[in-house]
């Protein structure tokens, strides 16, 4: 049994192989082709596999991992970030598909039970194949991406109460005093995981963490998902329910990611054989035989899976073009699914037939997903022209309430939208910020905002862009970051536009498309980093400002603003040509120390700000005393600030 076992094993993963070189080149996702490895080596397709329920023990423990990771990577910091998306987005989508695809089922003659259970099993997506596309597309922080990563994490954590639920579903008679014990048994439950959440498994992995020994934490790891599983299903309860709580409880400790670490690469191997097994079930005759009804179906999954979350996204705030691509984004039938789909043939809520007609709807939409995703943003600009856009796009009034003129325009509110607008806020630059996620708008009077969609012109006629003088593109979405260059050069040929972007490979294309500066972030981290490294070793600061511009000169030829800035220079510069503004750390080699007014008098020179104690002083008083490890802002004339760098 054991050498049968083992040549099963060996079949799976040579073929695995094989096909996964295969889907690499023509980017398709890993799932399916260890779809493809179990149709073409299971019983359905040249009967490679002996072993069938042998495999499907290792696709059991695969199910225990896949639950147990998703539990370990939920954390209360993370989710707070998209809990919006996760828990309005996640609950209307949700409850859309289920809604549709239960007067369907039913409707189609399917038994109440049935059409409920139909109804949850087609409301689920894939978060494997959807992360993993977004990932390789860097969308992940992108409106549309954030939004999808909600309402997967809501599914994920949705599926366990509903396996739960399935026998309930299927009609099983519960006496009262069964509904006694299973409620009891769920306040046990619930006990047990705030105690060992907060007490006891914190206190275990502290101790075995002091030892620093890699091979007892992983073991202990183990214990701890396996040893909660096996409690859970002596009260009779899922497999899936005590992983998912066992990660929930390692996951509130601060050895999460250690763990996480771990068993991660167990997930990746027993999920194979997990996806493995269920392409062994697909009966390839079946399909064939009935290849135009799973082609109608699969048809009307994605559009009304595309639809619903769609709906939900809109619920949420978003314009007619996110809403487009999260629905295609979301259109697939996910692993979860299958999970789903064994208990509920377990508690005959599906046949086999019906099972095989979903294996293959599901199997068909997977496929399709990296293809929808491929067009998502062509779709969504087609269907923006559309007359029906107008009414489908959010109707909030655009119009500013301040004047605009040779003013600043940025687009995308995070990170670094932020730290543009404080800066033209607290140097009087006019400026106006376009943001496509209504969380982020504010209605301060300070703040100068438009809600919408900048890849719209009309949008960016509403911030005057005609007579803007720069626009910053600071978002995080590398299709619409051209988009809006090349919309924003066509409408305003005269204005300045600094892109953010985050590859060096980047650069060429947006210059193309008319960005006068692009800024990558993969590149100017490097930057930041080495400059700091110099100046810990003292190096002065203006060989390690010579050596920052020759290093960008050398690698992408821009940045010139550093020597000269006369296309966007301020007013100031007209009046004192040949000042600057550095920052200098006093180092405890200087010759510099004592009262701010002392030196500003003896050189010239006016000192804006103190950085002491990682603390920012702006405007510090004439009284204040300089002190060695300060790094101070100065401004004044070339000349005078050269004699203070030599000091």
């Amino acid at each position: 049994m054991e050498l049968i076992i083992l040549k099963d094993v060996v079949i799976i993963f040579a073929l695995s192989v094989l096909v996964l070189l295969l889907f690499h080149k023509i980017k398709i996702p890993a799932i399916l082709g260890f779809f493809l490895t179990g149709i073409v080596a299971g019983p359905q397709g040249l009967s490679l596999i002996s072993e069938v329920q042998q495999v499907e023990i290792l696709a059991e423990i695969g199910i225990i991992f896949l639950l147990f990771t998703i539990a370990l990577e939920f954390s209360l910091e993370k989710f707070s970030q998209i809990k919006r998306q996760a828990l309005i987005g996640g609950s209307l989508q949700l409850i859309f598909t289920f809604v549709i695809v239960f007067l369907i089922s039913w409707s189609l003659g399917l038994g109440i039970n049935t059409s409920i259970f139909t109804g949850f099993l087609i409301s689920f997506s894939s978060t494997a194949i959807v992360l993993r596309l977004l990932q390789d597309r860097n969308e992940i922080d992108t409106p549309h991406g954030r939004t999808s990563l909600g309402i997967l994490i809501f599914q994920d954590v949705a599926v366990v109460p509903i396996i739960l639920l399935t026998p309930i579903i299927s009609g099983n008679s519960i006496s009262s005093q069964s509904i006694l014990v299973l409620l009891l048994e769920g306040i046990g439950i619930l006990i047990f995981t705030v105690i060992a959440a907060k007490w006891l498994v914190p206190s275990l992995l502290n101790h075995v963490a002091s030892l620093k020994n890699r091979e007892l934490f992983l073991l202990t790891t183990i214990l701890i998902c396996f040893g909660i599983t096996w409690l859970t299903t002596l009260l009779g309860l899922s497999t899936a329910l005590g992983a998912f709580l066992a990660g929930l409880i390692i996951s509130n400790t601060k050895y999460a990611h250690q763990a996480l670490g771990n068993v991660i690469s167990f997930h990746d191997i027993f999920m194979s054989f997990f996806f493995v097994s269920i392409g062994m079930l697909l009966n390839v005759n079946f399909f064939f035989q009935n290849i135009v009804l799973i082609l109608i179906l699969t048809l009307g999954v994605v559009v009304i899976k595309s639809v619903t979350a769609g709906l939900a996204t809109r619920f949420l705030g978003f314009p007619l073009r996110i809403m487009v691509i999260v629905g295609l984004i979301l259109s697939q039938i996910g692993e979860f699914s299958f999970i789903l789909s064994k208990v509920g043939i377990q508690y005959g809520l599906i046949t086999l037939t019906v099972f095989q007609l979903f294996l293959s709807v599901s199997l068909l939409t997977m496929t399709l997903t990296p293809f929808l995703m491929a067009i998502s943003h062509k779709t969504s600009e087609l269907i923006n022209k559309l007359p029906i856009s107008s009414q489908l796009n959010p109707q909030t009034p655009l119009k500013p309430q301040f004047k605009l003129d040779d003013h600043l325009i940025i687009i995308g509110y995070g990170v670094n939208g932020k730290n543009v607008s404080m800066a033209a806020l607290n140097s009087s630059i006019p400026y106006v910020v376009i943001e496509i996620n209504p969380e982020m708008v504010t209605d301060k009077e300070e703040e100068h905002f438009i809600y919408g969609d900048a890849t719209q012109e009309y949008v960016l006629r509403k911030a005057e862009i005609r007579k803007a003088r720069i626009m910053v593109v600071a978002i995080s979405d590398p299709v619409n970051t051209r988009r809006i260059t090349e919309l924003g050069k066509r409408i305003h040929p005269e204005l300045y536009i600094i892109v953010r972007t985050r590859y060096i490979d980047e650069i060429k294309i947006l210059k193309s498309l008319g960005a006068d500066e692009v800024i990558p972030e993969e590149f100017e981290t490097s930057v930041e980093i080495f400059s700091r490294v110099l100046d810990e070793y003292e190096v002065p600061q203006e060989e390690i400002s010579q050596f920052i511009t020759r290093l960008r000169e050398e690698n992408y030829g821009l940045f010139q603003r550093i020597i000269e800035y006369k296309k966007v220079n301020c007013d100031i510069q007209d009046h004192i040509p040949s000042s600057e503004i550095i920052m200098i750390k006093i180092s405890e080699k200087s010759l510099i120390e004592g009262f701010k007014s002392d030196i500003e008098k003896k050189f010239n020179v006016k000192i804006l700000s103190i950085v002491r104690n990682q603390e920012i002083y702006n405007h510090p008083p004439d009284n204040e005393i300089l002190k060695k490890g300060d790094i101070i802002t100065v401004s004044g004339l070339s000349e005078n600030i050269s004699e203070l760098k030599n000091l």
